[in-house]
């Protein structure tokens, strides 16, 4: 577990951060994308998902936003 102090105007801020972070270590097989939470520094306990994570039909996981509209999809994208 890496935690990683970012100063960020708010939480939409912070997710948008996580989720450039996390697409960019893709390729290092040692990161859990999928497990990707944020948390204000005074509320650790309250934690923000970062992406979906569902398990889809196809045993693949859902790549976009955590509480997305859409359907689930394997790729998040724009």
């Amino acid at each position: 577990m890496i935690h990683l102090p970012v100063t960020v105007p708010d939480l939409a801020g912070a997710l948008d951060l996580a989720r450039t972070l996390a697409r960019s270590l893709t390729s290092t097989p040692q990161v859990d994308v999928a497990g990707i939470t944020v948390s204000a520094e005074d509320a650790q306990h309250v934690r923000h998902w970062v992406f979906c994570d569902r398990i889809m039909p196809d045993r693949r996981r859902c790549a976009r936003q955590a509480d997305h509209d859409e359907a689930c999809s394997p790729v998040d994208d724009p």
